[in-house]
This record gives structure tokens, sequence and C-alpha cells, in this order.
């Protein structure tokens, strides 16, 4: 483990666990998550040929096809058909080497497998570390929408080695960029300091490994992201208040995802989905109108997209927020912002006002 390593503790109602972020700590996996017994290593495609075997000896190692299109069912049912082929029992430790996907599939294999097992989290993108390695949620989607089935199964340790992040491509490290902007509209004493992506082949003499900032940079934008996180599940571990507002932007982005049949990825549609709640909330008379603009101005900095594509039928977007998770008492309750720093929830938000939010910003 790198003496450097970065090391904060997460509470939640049953116990607490340590988040861990520093470079090269996946070869140091069991001393750094204290694990004693057998690993069963679930990783996809992508990031298998790449870090599973510096994980070490497993029981199993389970590899999962790569993209949201396959956080189904039928892939969890696949995950525990190879467990139990492999005989693994109690004793043994999940652990999630990937992205968002790999992680909320394997969490929810391990809440479920012989009614629960340890799960240790080992998020190898950006998004994954800032957001989906923290706060116990796992769960596949459905035909119907993102997320609807799963369970809260804390990890027993979360890894985040950022030397993963050097081969993460240039559009995927920016879609986690939107997570990590979120999280600085969610808390004033957050700003993120990194170098913009997309800079072009003769800032960066090595294309195929995009540049990051320093390792120094990353670890320490993506601990402080973490822990903006870790300050509200630790106060609303089951989301019956304030971590409803870690949702900002994710109504209308889930409903992009889901209309572009996932072609959009999860920080694309976040994007998106912070554009369209800043633009909702000066419309409804909550933010000033320069809201909207601080909030493009971040996201374009990141390359990140601030328009819906036109070919997204506004009517069709929001049939499909309909099946959020969100909606509650025959209502859809959006995330909408007063100021920055300070987000709340609402279900007291006209159709006519969404609609109009959504053509304005389409290009």
């Amino acid at each position: 483990m790198s003496a450097a390593a970065t090391s904060f503790p997460v509470t939640h109602p049953t116990g607490s666990y340590t988040v861990t972020v520093g470079t090269n700590l996946l070869p140091n996996l069991r001393q750094i998550a204290g694990i004693t017994g057998d690993i069963a290593l679930v990783s996809d495609s992508n990031v298998a040929p790449l870090y599973a075997a510096q994980i070490g000896k497993t029981a199993v190692s389970i590899t999962v096809p790569a993209g949201e299109k396959y956080k189904t069912l039928d892939t969890v049912r696949g995950i525990y058909d190879q467990l139990l082929a492999a005989g693994v029992d109690r004793k043994c430790t999940i652990v999630a080497l990937g992205g968002g996907v790999v992680g909320d599939m394997a969490g929810f294999a391990a809440a479920t497998y012989l009614r629960g097992v340890p799960f240790v989290q080992c998020p190898t993108s950006l998004l994954a570390m800032v957001d989906a390695s923290v706060g116990g949620k796992t769960g596949v989607d459905m035909p119907q929408g993102k997320n609807l089935v799963g369970a809260f199964k804390q990890p027993t340790a979360v890894i985040a080695d950022i030397s993963t992040l050097q081969t993460l491509p240039p559009e995927e490290f920016a879609s986690g960029m939107a997570e990590v902007i979120k999280h600085s509209l969610l808390d004033t004493r957050f700003v993120p300091q990194v170098p913009r992506t997309g800079q072009t082949d003769s800032d960066n003499p090595e294309p195929h490994r995009p540049v990051r900032g320093t390792s120094d940079d990353l670890q320490s934008l993506v601990s402080n992201a973490i822990q903006v996180k870790r300050d509200v599940v630790q106060e609303d571990p089951f989301e019956q208040g304030r971590r409803a507002t870690l949702n900002l932007g994710h109504t209308f982005g889930h409903a992009i995802e889901q209309v572009s049949g996932y072609a959009v990825r999860h920080g694309e549609g976040v994007a998106m989905g912070l554009m369209l709640a800043a633009n909702l909330s000066a419309r409804l008379g909550y933010c000033a109108p320069s809201v909207q603009d601080e909030v493009e101005k971040l996201l374009l900095a990141h390359r990140l997209p601030t328009r819906v594509p036109s070919q997204f039928e506004t009517t069709d977007l929001y049939k499909a927020m309909w099946t959020d998770k969100k909606k509650a008492a025959g209502k859809l309750h959006f995330i909408l912002l007063h100021a920055i720093g300070d987000a709340f929830v609402t279900g007291d938000v006209e159709k006519t006002a969404v609609l109009q939010t959504i053509d304005e910003l389409k290009k």
C-alpha cells in the first residue's frame, strides 16, 4: 500500500468500514481490506484483463459483459451460478472490481447470495469511486427503469486505487466528473480542482493515457468528493431525508439514459440533468438565473453536455421519469436548488414547467 494513501471511516447503522484512496493498492487488497478467507472476484470484460491479476489468488473469478445494458437480473443469476459451481460459502468475500455497474451487481449478489456474504468495493472508474462505491446501494435495472430492484448492502471496505484511472477513456473520466461537479453543487466547501479533459495530442505525449493531473491531484479530488457523499449518507443511511439530494440531476438524467437505450453514459445524463434541474429551479423562482450559468460553466469546463439531444422526444422523457424511484404519492419528486450548496426535494412541480424546461434546453 502506498504510504501516501488516504483513509477515513464511514459509519452506518450496523457498523463501519474504511475507505482507502491511493496508488497501487490492488496488489495489497487482502491486507488493506482485512480479508482472511477466499475471494470471489466479480469484474467485467473491460477491466478484468487489465487489473484482475493484481488481486492474486481467488476461489473464482467471474467476468460479466461490460455496459449498463447488462445490469440485469439475468446477469446476476449468472453470477449466482458461478458462485455455486465454485462452492463459495458465507466465509468468502465477494470483491467488485470495476465501475458502478459491476459494483451494483456484485453488491446485489453479495446481499442476496446465501442471504448475505461479505463484500468489498474496488472501484476502477472515477464515477464509481466518488459515487457508487459509498453508501450501500446495490441493484439492477429493469426494462421499465434504472435500479428498480436492489438492496442496501454495506461493503466491509472500499479501496479506490487511482492508478486504474490512467486507463480510463477520456469520455469516461469526464462522465465521472459529472458526479464530482454534482457534489460541489451540494456542498460549497468542496471545489473540484482537476485539469480539464479533452486535451489535444500535443498537450499529451501519450494520448492513450489521458491527462488526469498528478496522482496527488487525483487522490485529493477523489478523497474530497467521497467525503462529501460520506457526510450525507452517514446522516441519512436509508434515504429518508437529506440523502435524496444526492440525486440532484438524476430524475432527468435517468430518463435521458433510458430513452437513449443507455447509449448516453450515466455521467452524461447527470450532466444534462444538472442543467435541467438548475433551469427548472430558476423557472419556478427558487433560485437566480445566474445559478444555471454557474452550473453550465462547470460542466463545459469538463467537456460535459449541457443540452438534451433533439431526437429525444420531450413527452418520452417525461413518461420515462415516472418509472423513477423518486416518485411518491402520485407525484414526481425533483431535487432543485435554492442556490449552489442549497439543494432541496419537492414534489410540487407542474408538468408544464418540466416540459418547458426540457424544450428550452434541447439542441
